[in-house]
């Protein structure tokens, strides 16, 4: 499949050349240069640009649908080809904070196994932070992370969103109520992740970005993983900020019940991140494999 295919599909896909551009590892400038010698090629436009955002035409949409059936075929001889050769050979070491580690990756590496069973996979764990440092230090090839500060040799992609809820005990004293207002939530006992999480710098960014001062908040404690927040919250009369990802099991056993809070929605960007000028070729697999499933 021509690159320049793949940089339509990925501008369709982000609807954005900047963003486009990131998740290729090439310059915005490049973006535009490749899809106007597409449209040239094809003798038709793609996109309609309005303001600031972009639009596929309906030739645009026509050539993406076909696009991603030549893209599929694509990957499946790719992969053919691959199991020929020792493409599918060597070892994988990927860094990822702890709320990623426990309640995504497992499942994606069951299916990576599955599909590449002649990689060796290796898994550390630590908060964004460590796992970070790990990639500087080469230590991984790949980094998972959940913070909002991006580190200057770092190139990173956002892959998933993530929404940050407040949950309560099923037996605390404010497990009956639906909704919390603004106030309730200033009051409220609560407890944290410990500071150097991804996690915790997210809630401080969005608390800050709907004027909820920080330093206001009647923190209670901090824990070093989200596994001993919701155990603390079994018996514990208050409330807890964590990944909606990680109580799945709790609310289906409806052991932790999630409060909304009137006016304030936190979300995020999961992320991956690989080191400026480093060409590693398993890190990809991995990278399309999350891509293409919706874990």
């Amino acid at each position: 499949m021509d690159y320049r295919d793949r940089v339509f599909m990925a501008v369709a896909d982000c609807q954005s050349f900047s963003k486009a551009a990131k998740e290729l590892f090439i310059s915005q400038p490049a973006v535009t240069k490749h899809i106007k010698e597409l449209e040239f090629q094809l003798n038709i436009t793609l996109f309609d640009r309005k303001s600031n955002k972009i639009y596929l035409t309906k030739a645009g949409k026509l050539t993406y649908n076909y696009f991603k059936k030549i893209k599929q075929q694509y990957d499946e001889l790719e992969f053919e080809l691959g199991k020929l050769s020792d493409f599918f050979k060597g070892e994988l070491r990927i860094g990822a904070s702890s709320t990623i580690s426990q309640y995504l990756l497992p499942q994606v590496l069951a299916d990576f196994h599955k599909m590449y069973q002649d990689i060796k996979l290796y898994l550390y764990s630590g908060n964004s932070f460590e796992v970070e440092q790990m990639l500087i230090n080469d230590k991984v090839d790949i980094v998972f992370v959940e913070n909002y500060t991006s580190l200057q040799d770092i190139q990173y992609s956002d892959f998933l969103d993530d929404e940050i809820v407040v949950v309560t005990g099923a037996k605390s004293i404010y497990s009956k109520k639906k909704f919390i207002t603004i106030q309730d939530f200033h009051e409220l006992p609560l407890v944290l992740r410990e500071k150097g999480s991804g996690t915790l710098e997210v809630i401080k960014n969005s608390l800050k970005k709907n004027n909820i001062d920080f330093n206001k908040l009647n923190v209670f404690l901090y824990l070093g993983s989200t596994e001993a927040i919701k155990n603390f919250l079994l018996n514990f009369d208050g409330i807890a900020l964590v990944s909606e990802r990680s109580i799945k099991n709790e609310l289906q056993l409806k052991t932790l019940k999630i409060l909304k809070v009137k006016n304030l929605i936190i979300m995020r960007k999961l992320r991956f991140g690989v080191k400026y000028g480093v060409e590693l070729k398993l890190p990809k697999l991995i990278i399309k494999l999350i891509s293409a499933n919706n874990y």
